[in-house]
Parts: structure tokens; C-alpha cells; sequence
């Protein structure tokens, strides 16, 4: 019985190896913990212009606002809003390229 629950297994679907899995987590947790950040400056400049008479805490996201960065970043990875990209994961490869193709057009 594992105390994690979405487990390791679960997570890496045979994909990815625990140290792939650890680096795209905390990857993760650190665009979320950025994206808090913004969000906490936007609403605390709102504030202090009286641009509005909402507190704080009700103008940043609840799931940023309640949760750890990390736990968020694990339940993100296992909802696929977050996608790992590697070399066994063809379908993330193949996006990937597409991206970086669209990229390279519009430099030119």
C-alpha cells in the first residue's frame, strides 16, 4: 500500500524513470509557484491603487493559493495538463517538433 497517492507508477506509465519524473515535477512547481507570484503582485497593486475592494486572497487562484506548489505540479503531470517530453514519449516528440518548426518559420 503506497502512502502517495497518484503513485510514482501511475505517474511514469513506464515512460519516464523516477529521476525524469523529479525533474518535470519540479519544473512544474516552479512555473506554478511563478505564476502565484504574478498573480499575488497583480492583486496586491490593485489593492494599493483602490482599484478594487476585493482581498487578496480572492483575486489569486484557489489551486495556487491552498495547495503546495509540488502537489499541484504532481496532479497537473498526472491530469496530462502538464506533459513530460522525452524520447520514449513519441507523441510529446512529435508536438515538440511541430513547435519548434512553427518557431523556425516565423524567425525567417
Amino acid at each position: 500500500m503506497s502512502m502517495i497517492s497518484p503513485s510514482i507508477t501511475q505517474l511514469t506509465k513506464g515512460k519516464f524513470n523516477r529521476y525524469t519524473l523529479c525533474l518535470a515535477t519540479a519544473k512544474c512547481a516552479r512555473q506554478i509557484t511563478d505564476e502565484y507570484v504574478k498573480q499575488r503582485e497583480i492583486a496586491e497593486r490593485r489593492i494599493a491603487n483602490k482599484e478594487t475592494d476585493k482581498s487578496l486572497s480572492s483575486m489569486i487562484s484557489r489551486e495556487y493559493r491552498d495547495e503546495k506548489a509540488v502537489k499541484v505540479a504532481i496532479n497537473k503531470l498526472y491530469n496530462r495538463d502538464f506533459v513530460i517530453v522525452g524520447l520514449t514519449d513519441t507523441d510529446g516528440a512529435d508536438e515538440n517538433a511541430a513547435e519548434n518548426a512553427d518557431e523556425s518559420e516565423n524567425r525567417e
